[in-house]
């Protein structure tokens, strides 16, 4: 990408996490750059592009993310610093799920490609859960379709934490990034074994003794 666009899409990006969609426009981001909008729409000619790109970028560094998770064996471990990893990318790109509906109702796009990574997450998150059952870490199903609704309840937190933290708090940063990880990942403490529960802790306890 070149240099231009690239400047474009990181200020767009400021712009949005600061402001949110409604106080930001293609007049906006090029006053912020000090460069005539005509030069930025011969780059991006609508606003939905520059949206759409920092999508993408979103989802690739969550990819990338998950990508280097690979090469680790399954663990618990890995699933709860998976949460953890993921949410530093939303925080990233805030701005998106802070205006999470806006978005999904206007870009029929973005809409279209989220509903399908979200089938393909979920099939990632359950070959997960699956070993953690093998390894006798998660406990088999009780309810029917327990794993699944699991995933979703990840989903639905992981989605939405941002917007609660803005509504509860003057203003969120980077820190209550620790909190919100702790609120999702401790949803699997029901699911674990006995020697789950064991790991879990001395994972947790560890997070918090080097935090101190």
């Amino acid at each position: 990408m070149k240099g231009t666009k690239k400047k474009i899409l990181a200020t767009a990006l400021d712009l949005f996490n600061e402001k949110g969609l409604s106080r930001v426009t293609l007049r906006t981001i090029a006053q912020k750059m000090e460069i005539s909008q005509g030069n930025l729409n011969y780059h991006f000619k609508k606003r939905d592009e520059i949206i759409e790109n920092l999508y993408f970028d979103l989802v690739k560094n969550i990819d990338f993310r998950l990508s280097k998770s690979q090469n680790e064996a399954i663990s618990l471990k890995l699933l709860l610093g998976l949460s953890a990893s993921i949410m530093d990318s939303f925080y990233e790109y805030r701005f998106f799920l802070l205006d999470f509906v806006q978005i999904m109702r206007e870009n029929k796009v973005i809409k279209a490609h989220y509903l399908e990574l979200s089938k393909i997450r979920e099939a990632q998150f359950s070959v997960l859960f699956n070993a953690l059952i093998k390894k006798g870490i998660l406990r088999k199903e009780i309810l029917p379709n327990e794993y699944a609704f699991l995933y979703k309840r990840f989903q639905i937190l992981g989605d939405f934490w941002i917007s609660s933290a803005q509504v509860v708090n003057s203003r969120i940063s980077k820190n209550m990034i620790s909190e919100y990880a702790t609120i999702i990942n401790q949803s699997i403490y029901p699911y674990l074994t006995t020697k789950g529960k064991t790991t879990y802790l001395l994972l947790t306890n560890s997070v918090h003794n080097k935090r101190d």
